[in-house]
């Protein structure tokens, strides 16, 4: 996959199984991750708004609960998103 633009594909960290206490949180209790490792970025904008690119392939994220777009592609679940959706790099 490779995304367009200044689209980023993030694979999201997997939801927490058990709390800090030890208790096992149910999946429909389970939120939904903020976190994640980038997969692969576009080229960034181009024209008279053009700019590169900030995060890399390997960057840890944090992105808004309700950001990027779910797809499932070989079994695997990724979120594609705009750069600017990404509120920090750890």
């Amino acid at each position: 996959m490779k995304p367009i633009a200044d689209r980023v594909i993030v694979k999201p960290a997997p939801a927490d199984e058990k709390t800090k206490g030890g208790i096992i949180i149910p999946d429909t209790a389970k939120e939904k991750p903020q976190r994640g490792e980038v997969v692969a970025v576009g080229p960034g904008k181009s024209g008279k708004d053009a700019y590169a690119m900030t995060v890399q392939v390997g960057d840890i994220v944090l992105y808004g609960k309700f950001s990027g777009q779910e797809i499932n592609y070989e079994g695997v679940d990724y979120l594609i998103m705009r750069e600017d959706e990404i509120l920090v790099i750890l």
